[in-house]
């Protein structure tokens, strides 16, 4: 690795920086132990300290040396800065910072920047209905939550793609990097493009332990560190040391080179049109674990090893001698020299802090309500066309990849649109968007190679833990985004959409954090067509883990078709502070509403599709489907129970927003009972063909007032085979759907026993033809809709009576 000549700090300089940085470390080992006399103005008692120590301590004065070097950069260079925090529990380093700067005070009026509120600082910190120990959404110019390790790299490269002034320092735990996410997370620099991009500089901090062994990175030696980070396309400048002059000087040459290599890059891009991969810089600092903490205690080592990892002196309240320590420990930063007689910072301190919006905790990007709504095109121009029910076939992710186009060309001027793909927009039939923009790239080229460019906006890379980091850094500082991704594969990130989740949760409830675009997946190559990949592709359990979570947050949308989808998308592309999942199949299907039915239906969330019923008035059956291949199944089914049944009245109800079904108590979107009971009756049979796990369906309508409900779904039977297949072998066939209602409606038993018999056997011919042939059988593949409406188009008298459905409840 390299170093940089050591160059003393100009005149003043040292004494703030040091002075800053001590004050942090006070500020931190105070909302670590105390209650009271924050300022030591009398000697410590046991009064004074928590009664219950929570926290971490051993990663506070790396974090807060890097602050205070970044405070110095950003007043001489005027620099646009974000803070980034990987190591999990330095929540008090960046506290201590903000409320140094004032920017902490100025979100929480009630913890001044004088000595109450430094008391009330320290008192806040981890105790209930206080701070928490991560530096979380609570902290100002956050923007990751450090509670579960591996996301800040990504995080902050997401934060500065398109914001090309931005600088995201990422102070990366030792620890944390040996996380999946953050190993793969290095390649970032290879997708930044220093013309419309900022740039990321991360900061390897290796203390060396984690809670209680070594890490990794600070093990292999020098050399074999320095091979793997060149190896990753970094430029890795070292600072080590224990010695805090030392340190200071050289850090501060080491970030100065830094920043130079940063704007040299920029340059020769930006003015000199060079277009070669960058070598982006990157720092290595190496400093004892819990510096200028407790060196020993009961003659065990403390400073430099996993002893500091937490509370180092534990017990002070109960023990004289260790209180002795803590109180030695504090007055070793010199309080009286950093903070006057009110308990105010002194001016060495102030002078060494940016102004206004240049403060790391008041960076507005880092803080929410930055986002300008994204300039969409009337959805309604993309309309399939439908000349009949079950009509227009086609893929609906080809149609919303033509809407998705004109959303690049109408934000390309303002590049704050993105869409995060592992290697499968083409795959997942959106390949219409390379029209109005490319694959993000970097690197070198072949000439076999289509759609790369070094300002594309199309982010692929086969990592999903990087493409979710990108795309919550970008949506939380202000930009818009959509995750596409098999299906089955989500779940990799089933950790992120927690933690982002709970982001949002608790960003919701502090009046100073804007709102910020809301995070869609777009769920495609789903559980029910997997022709060639098979059992290992077949997972529709993501929806089950999203609905976990606080349900004014979520949302779940399964849109039947190519013009539901547009719409649904349409409306996620408007969202804030919420997560929406969208599943859509990308192979060909029927169209079953036309552009204005589709909208309605948006909005409804769920209906009655009375052009597909055969009941007037009430039902004896309700059918009802969530799912494009539910869906087509539900209406297959009551196309043979209206010519083998026609006596029986059926009702068929598409639900499209799922958590429409669960109880208002539960959720404020669902609908109200009695709009449940008048779509499902309160007591007739409903057979409900859901997408996913059918116990999904029962666990939301718990309470409801029609128990009557027998669920069909996926039961985890799958296999490389043909469409139709793998809805009989999961029961959701329209065969076993006329079964269905004919064991569940009462009186219909031995009049029908005919049909149903005839059902079983299709099943049986089905499954030998299939076995035999090797596709599915001609009735099934070359199904139509022979219902109302399919031999003319859905027009004026269709969109009438979906308009005038009793059932609409609104938005």
């Amino acid at each position: 690795m390299r170093t940089v000549p050591a160059a003393p700090l100009a005149d003043g300089e040292y004494e703030r920086v040091d002075a800053f940085w001590r004050a942090a470390n006070y500020l931190a080992v105070g909302q670590l132990y105390l209650t009271a006399n924050p300022l030591l103005r009398e000697s410590l008692r046991a009064e004074h300290v928590k009664s219950r120590l929570l926290g971490h301590w051993g990663t506070v004065p790396g974090l807060t040396l890097v602050y205070s070097h970044l405070n110095r950069l950003i007043r001489l260079g005027d620099l646009d800065v974000l803070y980034v925090t990987g190591p999990g529990h330095g929540g008090p380093a960046v506290q201590a910072a903000t409320w140094l700067e004032g920017s902490y005070s100025e979100m929480y009026p009630a913890v001044g920047r004088d000595e109450d509120g430094m008391a009330e600082l320290f008192r806040n910190f981890s105790f209930p209905g206080g701070m928490p120990s991560h530096s979380g959404p609570e902290v100002p110019g956050s923007i990751n939550e450090g509670g579960e390790l591996g996301y800040s790299l990504a995080h902050a490269h997401g934060a500065v793609f398109d914001a090309p002034e931005r600088i995201a320092v990422c102070v990366i735990g030792d620890g944390e990097a040996e996380t999946g996410p953050l190993a793969t997370a290095w390649h970032g620099n290879k997708f930044l493009d220093p013309v419309h991009d900022g740039a990321v500089l991360p900061v390897l901090h290796l203390n060396g332990y984690k809670i209680a062994s070594p890490t990794l990175l600070d093990r292999i030696g020098d050399e074999e560190l320095s091979a793997l980070l060149s190896g990753y396309g970094y430029v890795p400048y070292l600072v080590e040391g224990d010695d805090p002059e030392r340190v200071h000087h050289d850090l501060a040459g080491a970030l100065d080179r830094a920043i130079d290599d940063i704007r040299e890059i920029r340059r020769s891009a930006r003015e000199h049109g060079t277009r070669t991969r960058p070598r982006w810089p990157m720092i290595v600092l190496r400093t004892p674990k819990g510096w200028t903490g407790p060196g020993e205690l009961g003659g065990e080592p403390v400073e430099g090893t996993w002893r500091a990892h937490q509370i180092p002196l534990d017990s002070p309240a109960e023990d004289p001698e260790r209180l002795g320590l803590l109180e030695r420990w504090m007055r070793e930063y010199a309080p009286e020299e950093l903070f006057d007689e009110r308990g105010r910072p002194r001016s060495v301190i102030t002078e060494a802090i940016p102004e206004g919006h240049r403060r790391m905790g008041a960076n507005p990007a880092a803080n929410g309500g930055v986002a300008v709504a994204l300039r969409l095109p009337d959805v309604r121009e993309y309309a399939v066309d439908i000349p009949r029910r079950g009509g227009g076939v086609g893929s609906p992710m080809a149609a919303l990849g033509e809407y998705l186009r004109d959303v690049f060309s109408a934000n390309a001027r303002r590049r704050d649109f993105r869409i995060f793909c592992p290697d499968e927009l083409d795959s997942n039939k959106l390949g219409a968007v390379h029209a109005a923009t490319s694959r993000a790239w970097q690197a070198e080229t072949d000439s076999v190679e289509a759609e790369l460019a070094p300002g594309g906006r199309v982010m692929e890379m086969l990592s999903e833990h990087t493409l979710q980091g990108w795309l919550e850094g970008y949506l939380l500082t202000g930009r818009h985004g959509l995750f596409v991704s098999y299906e089955a594969f989500v779940h990799i990130v089933d950790s992120m959409f927690n933690q982002f989740a709970k982001w949002l949760k608790v960003s919701g409830e502090l009046s100073w954090r804007g709102p910020v675009p809301s995070l869609t997946y777009l769920l495609s190559s789903h559980v029910w067509q997997q022709d060639h990949n098979g059992f290992s592709h077949q997972d529709p359990g993501f929806l089950d883990h999203v609905t976990h979570k606080k349900p004014e947050l979520v949302r779940v949308h399964l849109p039947p078709d190519a013009n539901t989808l547009l719409c649904v998308i349409d409306t996620c592309l408007r969202g804030e502070n919420g997560i929406n999942v969208v599943v859509s199949g990308k192979q060909s299907q029927p169209n079953w509403l036309a552009m204005e039915e589709a909208r309605r239906h948006v909005v409804r969330g769920i209906g009655t599709w009375e052009w597909a019923g055969t009941a007037e008035g009430e039902p004896d059956v309700v059918l009802a489907c969530a799912g494009d291949v539910p869906t087509r199944e539900t209406l297959a089914a009551v196309d043979l129970l209206r010519h083998r049944l026609p006596r029986l009245g059926v009702r068929v109800v598409n639900v499209i927003d799922l958590l429409r079904l669960q109880g208002g108590r539960e959720n404020p979107h669902g609908i109200p009972d009695t709009e449940f009971e008048s779509l499902f009756t309160a007591d007739k049979p409903v057979v409900f063909v859901y997408h996913g796990y059918p116990w999904l369906i029962h666990r939301l309508t718990h309470g409801r007032p029609n128990r009557n409900l027998h669920v069909r779904g996926y039961r985890e039977e799958g296999a490389t085979t043909t469409p139709f297949d793998m809805a009989v072998r999961n029961g959701i066939d329209r065969y076993a759907l006329v079964v269905d209602v004919i064991d569940h409606v009462a009186g219909l038993g031995a009049g029908a026993a005919e049909t149903r018999q005839a059902m079983i056997d299709k099943r049986t011919e089905h499954d030998l033809h299939t076995r035999e042939h090797g596709r599915d059988l001609p009735e099934v593949a070359e199904w139509t809709w022979q219902g109302p409406g399919s031999e003319e188009r859905p027009g004026a008298g269709a969109a009438s009576a979906e308009a005038g459905d009793e059932h609409e409840s609104g938005g």
